[in-house]
């Protein structure tokens, strides 16, 4: 249990920070509400009213996301590769490249699609 106490504690620090800034926040923070803080979304766009089944959702929203959710995968992998590089020597780098090569080919997947325009 020794090994993990740092953890623990580092983690209730980080928790006990938190709490304690939205606490504080809500005390001694303005208190000036206006119709765009009181809206769903405060984006400073006005937001427009959507159908009773909801509206179709264009498809750049959906290669963002896939974007998003490509490069998110990469880094958890690359992590623990950079980590143990030394150890896995030729065959770790190769694997990395074709794993690389992978992600640069839903990038280009993505990027043909107009996912990063934002027009």
């Amino acid at each position: 249990m020794n090994a993990y106490a740092p953890i623990l504690v580092l983690g209730a620090l980080g928790a006990g920070f938190a709490i304690f800034s939205v606490v504080a926040a809500t005390f001694i923070g303005p208190k000036r509400y206006n119709r765009a803080k009181l809206e769903a979304y405060e984006c400073g766009i006005e937001p427009t009213p959507q159908p009773a089944g909801g509206g179709r959702f264009p498809i750049k929203y959906y290669l963002t996301a896939m974007l998003f959710i490509v490069f998110d995968i990469e880094i958890v992998f690359l992590y623990p590769w950079a980590v143990s590089f030394d150890a896995l020597g030729l065959f770790g780098l190769v694997e990395m490249l074709l794993f690389v090569l992978t992600v640069f080919v839903a990038y280009a997947y993505v990027w043909r699609r107009g996912g990063l325009e934002w027009d």
